[in-house]
């Protein structure tokens, strides 16, 4: 079936670009629009995920791969968020997003609006959100109880991730695809980002045992991972949109011929997560780097490891397919998670399909 959509350019809305750093004056380009959300990994081992936004600032990082509070990135020598990229100055050295001779890959969402929605117990004190492309940025202040946080997508996200800025806390991750040990729902587990770990299940305040709703989504009471009194937290919201976004759920089946997950797109990102079992990473690909279809370099959230190759994950014109027992993705007894952002749609909305790569 095609999958139609009213975002016939996904390259408005995510990008990834590759780009090799010089620790001096240097300017990015070939996003194609200004993003508000960029994170950047160098694909060389021993460098950190970097996680930047319009919300918090150019000066101010967030590593996936820690439980480290918001940090001061003026070092690198980030500059600005610009029309098509980004610049970096001398006065750093750049080395986890400016490294000279290093080669970085960015993986880029454009939010926009600035507006903060009503309808929430908790109002932020700003944000960025596109409910075009089901994205949103923002940021709170944490009240210690069952609250609501309006993100103005107009549909229900599937994915929130959220980190405490100001203190050391495990990145705390909501998806909706995910069943509770005990038998219930997403809304009493969570995901840990910073971690090669399974779902936490059977804790009903993490979420308020409430899931997201089309105008809000819930943070519960006293963690220092989503709502401690007074600390300061951003929230990054995903909602699918047919033909740009998908986020969903598959089981592996153990096998050279892995199961075919049905995105209505050409992939041009993927993020996958084993939860059902522990020692599994949040694992990445994308339609840019080095390999494709058979050899398609992989980074890893929770790990400042570099790209490895060969990993046997094919993307096609419609969705993706791993070509491997490897447990990261395929494992026989485990489920999965991911969200994936287009390349091409599918099928435009003029009903005018897209080629494979």
């Amino acid at each position: 079936m095609a999958a139609y959509t009213t975002i016939n350019d996904p390259g408005l809305f995510f990008n990834s670009v590759l780009y090799t750093g010089n620790a001096g004056a240097n300017s990015i380009t070939g996003v194609g629009f200004t993003p508000n959300f960029v994170w950047f990994k160098g694909r060389s081992t021993g460098i950190s995920h970097q996680l930047y936004d319009t919300v918090r600032g150019n000066d101010s990082a967030l590593v996936s791969s820690s439980s480290a509070a918001d940090i001061d990135a003026t070092g690198d020598g980030f500059t600005s968020l610009d029309a098509d990229g980004y610049t970096f100055n001398s006065s750093g050295g750049g080395g986890n997003v400016n490294g000279s001779g290093t080669a970085y890959v960015a993986w880029n969402w454009k939010g926009g609006t600035t507006a903060v929605p009503s309808g929430g117990t908790i109002t932020p004190s700003a944000v960025s959100f596109s409910a075009a492309a089901g994205f949103g940025i923002y940021k709170y202040a944490g009240t210690g109880s069952g609250a609501t946080v309006a993100h103005g997508l107009g549909v229900a996200p599937v994915v929130v991730i959220i980190k405490n800025l100001g203190a050391t806390a495990n990145w705390a991750v909501y998806n909706n695809h995910i069943e509770a040990s005990n038998g219930g729902v997403a809304n009493t587990t969570w995901l840990v980002l910073n971690q090669n770990v399974a779902s936490q299940s059977n804790d009903s305040g993490r979420w308020n045992a409430t899931s997201p709703t089309s105008t809000t989504f819930s943070v519960g009471v006293s963690y220092d991972q989503n709502n401690k009194s007074g600390d300061d937290y951003i929230a990054y919201a995903f909602a699918p949109v047919q033909g740009y976004s998908a986020m969903g759920q598959y089981s592996g089946n153990g096998d050279t011929d892995g199961q075919f997950v049905y995105t209505g797109f050409r992939p041009a990102y993927i993020m996958v997560k084993r939860w059902s079992s522990t020692a599994a990473g949040w694992v990445i690909f994308d339609s840019k780097r080095e390999g494709y279809n058979g050899d398609n370099e992989s980074l890893q959230a929770e790990t400042d490891a570099g790209g490895g190759a060969g990993t046997n994950f094919n993307m096609f014109s419609n969705g993706f397919k791993p070509l491997t027992t490897d447990g990261e993705w395929n494992d026989g007894s485990s489920k999965y998670v991911y969200m994936a952002f287009a390349d091409a749609p599918l099928a435009n909305s003029e009903g005018v399909p897209t080629n494979a790569r």
